[in-house]
């Protein structure tokens, strides 16, 4: 063997291992972005469409007509709702909206100041309403006094996202994997937010309320005595249907 063959044979031998050593790094780099992409879509649904808690507005909107400046029976009931609901789990001040410049400018004026006195008599203070005037942008609406405030609220989704075909196909993998699609659960989610009463309860628990002192004395008593604790209804035998059983 010549001198000559001998760095040409080193020469082959680098370039080899380079090439080796390139289509490893590459290899590695195309199996990292795939586990990637694959573990953004978590599989339990609770994850893919989480409840989030956040503020939003809630609001109702009052029409008032050009001939009449009071409200009705059903206008003062919901206002009365929203001022009770208001002090209990507003996070902000009462928005009312009041149009100006319009044919029921002045009685939209008259109606708000009834809509004040029914906040202040359910208990809102008077810094707890702010009022704006505004200006309705499409004349062929109805002007009405719009009252809203923000509240802690709960909401997921949005649904109806379809990334992938859901039918047997080459591309779909999640298929013949038995795997759950995007948008399974997001229905109930999204319900399941919407019946929240209070969104902190999906964080944590309410504190018990104080237990009945009269009715947990009686049961005391029994069981001091040696008697049964259990509650009997007079008249619960009249509600069954037959006598089986007895």
């Amino acid at each position: 063997m010549t001198a000559r063959t001998i760095p040409a044979r080193n020469r082959a031998i680098g370039m080899a291992g380079a090439l080796t050593g390139l289509a490893l790094v590459l290899g590695a780099c195309t199996h990292t972005d795939q586990a990637a992409t694959t573990a953004s879509i978590p599989d339990d649904y609770r994850q893919r469409h989480p409840i989030a808690i956040h503020e939003a507005d809630t609001s109702i909107v009052v029409f008032v007509g050009q001939g009449r400046g009071g409200l009705t029976a059903e206008q003062r009931a919901d206002v009365l709702g929203l001022a009770q609901n208001w002090v209990h789990d507003a996070t902000g001040v009462i928005d009312a909206d009041v149009p100006v410049d319009t044919p029921n400018a002045r009685p939209a004026a008259d109606a708000m100041r009834e809509i004040q006195s029914l906040l202040a008599a359910a208990g809102v203070p008077p810094n707890g309403v702010v009022v704006r005037r505004y200006h309705p942008e499409d004349p062929r609406h109805l002007a009405a006094i719009r009252l809203s405030y923000p509240k802690m609220s709960a909401v997921a989704g949005p649904c109806g996202l379809w990334p992938d075909d859901i039918g047997s196909s080459i591309k779909n993998k999640a298929y013949f994997e038995n795997k759950q699609y995007y948008n399974f659960g997001c229905a109930a989610q999204r319900n399941l937010a919407a019946m929240i009463d209070n969104p902190s309860d999906l964080v944590q628990p309410r504190p018990e309320t104080p237990p009945y002192a009269a009715r947990r004395g009686i049961a005391f008593d029994k069981y001091r005595k040696g008697t049964s604790t259990s509650t009997i209804y007079p008249e619960s035998d009249k509600a069954k249907l037959s006598d089986t059983g007895k």
